[in-house]
């Protein structure tokens, strides 16, 4: 018989954090033997309960209900780091400095993972210095209504800094140059590129 919490979550989630049932009782107002029947399937936390042992256990309540606990490597927030997500549906655009779980337009939005792209290929696109900004240019692209750039972004290890971009758009961004990064550049029909700024000297 399922149950809204499962036993191994417990006690695997209790293991890392580095508690003994009785540490982790003391953080809820139980005891130990109660903690130890709900390891043991032989029992289970009220409910009013779930929101204690959430957080004494450093993790979501969805999280400890469904068993999948998130771990985000980022934690130093570096932004070079940072993760993508956009809305299969209309494009909408998520920037996280780790894993996140995010939704838009009833759909789950998706972690981009970036390529290099072919050199001379629709998605190659070239960076430019020009004075204290980089220039972006993928001319080689389409922007039609139906294949575009959906949005060119320049990133450094603290910060991001995105444009987004429109259907039959012509005129290609500048970035106020900070350092060097990366650029990245989002196909709506092919996804992800990504390429790094030439060395700031």
């Amino acid at each position: 018989m399922s149950t809204y919490l499962s036993p191994e979550t417990l006690r695997e989630l209790r293991a890392e954090r580095g508690l003994t049932q009785a540490a982790l009782a003391e953080k809820i107002g139980v005891t130990d033997k109660a903690v130890s029947k709900w390891e043991t399937g032989r029992g289970l936390p009220d409910i009013t309960l779930i929101d204690d042992l959430a957080s004494a256990l450093g993790c979501s309540v969805a999280e400890l209900l469904c068993g999948e606990v998130r771990r985000n490597a980022n934690r130093a927030a570096n932004m070079s780091r940072c993760i993508f997500y956009v809305c299969p549906i209309c494009g909408n655009v998520v920037v996280a400095t780790g894993e996140g779980s995010f939704s838009c337009c009833g759909s789950t939005m998706l972690p981009q993972e970036a390529e290099t792209p072919e050199p001379g290929s629709a998605h190659d696109f070239s960076i430019e210095r020009v004075e204290h900004e980089w220039y972006v240019t993928a001319g080689n692209h389409p922007m039609t209504k139906q294949h575009f750039v959906s949005f060119i972004a320049y990133v450094t290890s603290d910060g991001v800094n995105l444009k987004k971009l429109y259907p039959e758009q012509l005129d290609w961004p500048r970035f106020h140059m900070t350092g060097s990064g990366w650029i990245y550049v989002y196909c709506n029909r092919h996804g992800l590129y990504r390429k790094r700024t030439p060395r700031v000297r």
